[in-house]
């Protein structure tokens, strides 16, 4: 199995849906439309959840990369 970087993961990741935690957990889900060195994400279509329901609609949010915890591809 080829070894993956951090950077890869998020690579294949593009235009996908992601689940992420922030700091104080929230979570957020949408599709990942960019992100940088920084792991500052770009997620379209974004919703917060709460206990795995939507809690409310975001639309496209910038997500500061020191507030990320994890990415999931979803």
């Amino acid at each position: 199995m080829a070894e993956k970087r951090p950077f890869d993961v998020l690579n294949n990741a593009l235009n996908s849906n992601v689940l992420v935690r922030l700091k104080g957990n929230v979570e957020v889900r949408g599709t990942l439309a960019s992100f940088d060195v920084h792991m500052n994400l770009v997620v379209e279509n974004a919703e917060e959840l709460e206990n795995g329901e939507t809690k409310r609609k975001l639309g496209t949010v910038l997500l500061r990369g020191d507030t990320v915890v994890y990415v999931s591809p979803a």
